[in-house]
């Protein structure tokens, strides 16, 4: 099954963009998935093809018109989730971008100017998404960003079946850290677990980096892991050992 992505835009030349090469490239080029960019101008209807007008009580910039959007949703909507790219959105997660992957494909639209008339939410169903706590000069390059954390999950993309699963928030962790040829570099060694060929104590390592970094450098990471570690279950409390 193709993963169908259609891109709602007033930008359509910036997709694939990046997605169109690498593994996301190949991935398009062998059918995995698909990617269709839509102008959302197209379905203005002034002579003037117009998608935006000034904020109703004033201020500055523009906003989307409703009507027009509306009626580039309303020309591609299917079974597929339907996202809008904005701040105000759900913070994208690793898990999310599995239960995405998993499905036949997604519906993006990309805002620009101040954003969209708030009537359009209230008149059809679209999720809201936000990829960070900052604020980027429409919504294409999110769409690209969540493009590629979905595209790379699906069947025959990496190389390998378990190459996610260790990877940063997969396991409410951080990645651990990784190392590679020469041994030696600037005076600087491969840790010694990692060169003494014993299996159970890599894993252990890794997995007491993982906490680690976790703890010092993402403390909100750090805490729902700790949550999800004291819950059984059944949904009673246990100790931990820390």
């Amino acid at each position: 099954m193709t993963f169908a992505t259609t891109i709602l835009t007033l930008y359509p030349e910036m997709f694939p963009g990046p997605l169109g090469a690498s593994l996301a490239g190949r991935a398009l080029g062998e059918g995995k998935w698909s990617c269709a960019a839509v102008q959302i101008r197209d379905f203005a209807t002034d002579k003037h093809r117009s998608v935006d007008d000034t904020p109703a009580g004033g201020g500055a910039g523009m906003v989307l018109r409703a009507d027009v959007v509306a009626a580039a949703i309303d020309a591609h909507a299917d079974q597929r989730p339907l996202l809008a790219m904005t701040p105000r959105g759900k913070p994208l997660t690793q898990a999310k971008v599995r239960a995405l992957a998993a499905g036949p494909g997604v519906t993006i639209l990309c805002g620009r100017f101040e954003g969209f008339d708030e009537r359009l939410f209230e008149g059809r169903e679209i999720e809201e998404v936000s990829i960070g706590d900052y604020i980027l000069s429409g919504g294409e390059m999110g769409a690209l960003v969540l493009l590629d954390a979905c595209i790379r999950l699906l069947p025959g993309v990496m190389g390998a079946a378990s190459s996610g699963v260790d990877e940063s928030f997969e396991t409410g962790l951080l990645e651990y850290p990784h190392y590679t040829r020469p041994a030696i570099w600037e005076g600087r060694t491969i840790p010694e677990v990692l060169r003494s060929g014993d299996h159970a104590r890599i894993d252990a390592w890794r997995h007491a980096q993982a906490e680690t970094d976790t703890r010092l450098r993402r403390p909100d990471l750090w805490e729902r892991h700790q949550g999800a570690r004291v819950q059984s279950p059944s949904g009673a409390r246990r100790r931990t050992e820390d």
